[in-house]
């Protein structure tokens, strides 16, 4: 049965794929981000597929602009059926220079360079917001059309860093194990409703947002790189399709007692003990 499926940040690498799925399985497509532009390329790739599918700006910290959002979704698609969170991200303010906290780091006056002790609260505050609050308000408005009705679902983005976080991006890291228990709270606050609230935790995608960290522009590994690689044991990046069938499982009747849970999609990354 077609459903109306609203994404946030879905003018993004993974976001448009998983957009780009469901409207293969019939399913009208909201493309909803912050760059207009990015939305509309996504929607007419749809559309030009033989989709359905409308790209709408939206700001996920604005409450009316999702309104806005909101009400061209329901005249020209319908009420909402199922929302997927996916704007999110990290910012450098929120970032240390490096993992560990050392002695002569406090006398480094390198420029740009950061310790914990220098971390910007703006920065953190960005990330927490772009993160949580990103999450919280879309759901406010769009899971309004959910309530009362059958097949309705949640999906909201976290990441392996909610289990363990990674070194020197605390404010990320600990954003986004908001996001996770955000999730649980949701599912079990909706339960009465008809509305399941789950979240995918992706390991490590190469993204326009971390390439330059991962890699080097020759497309070699960076030493940050190469950890992760070594940790993963199957050896490799995801893919933007390696979420597919995960989403599509969480939003389908099929997964009609499933509900609360964080499933992480990481190549084995959080088994690995390292020996």
């Amino acid at each position: 049965m077609s459903k109306v499926v609203v994404l946030t940040g879905a003018g993004g690498v993974l976001c448009s794929t998983l957009a780009k799925a469901l409207a293969k399985k019939g399913h009208k497509i909201a493309v909803l981000d912050l760059k207009l532009e990015a939305a509309e390329q996504v929607a007419n790739e749809i559309n030009e597929a033989g989709g359905m599918a409308i790209g709408l700006v939206a700001n996920v910290l604005e409450k009316e602009s999702l309104k806005a959002a909101k009400k061209q979704v329901n005249a020209k698609l319908g009420p909402c059926d199922i929302l997927i969170n996916g704007a999110g991200g990290n910012h450098p303010l929120g970032t240390t220079s490096n993992p560990h906290l050392l002695e002569e780091d406090l006398q480094n006056t390198t420029e740009g360079f950061k310790t914990f002790f220098d971390l910007d609260s703006e920065g953190i505050q960005f990330v927490f917001n772009l993160n949580f609050i990103g999450t919280l308000l879309p759901t406010q408005v769009f899971a309004h059309d959910m309530v009362g009705k059958q097949g309705c679902s949640i999906l909201n983005i976290s990441s392996m860093n909610a289990f363990t976080p990674l070194t020197k991006i605390p404010a990320y890291s600990g954003a986004k194990a908001a996001v996770s228990n955000f999730t649980q709270w949701l599912a079990v606050h909706f339960s009465k409703v008809g509305i399941r609230v789950n979240a995918l935790a992706p390991g490590f995608f190469l993204t326009d947002q971390n390439r330059t960290l991962l890699t080097n522009t020759d497309g070699s590994l960076t030493q940050r790189g190469q950890q992760i690689i070594d940790q993963t044991p199957m050896g490799r990046y995801g893919v933007p399709e390696d979420l597919i069938s995960t989403t599509l499982y969480l939003c389908d009747d099929a997964s009609s007692f499933v509900t609360g849970i964080v499933i992480p999609i990481d190549g084995g990354f959080s088994a690995y003990s390292g020996v």
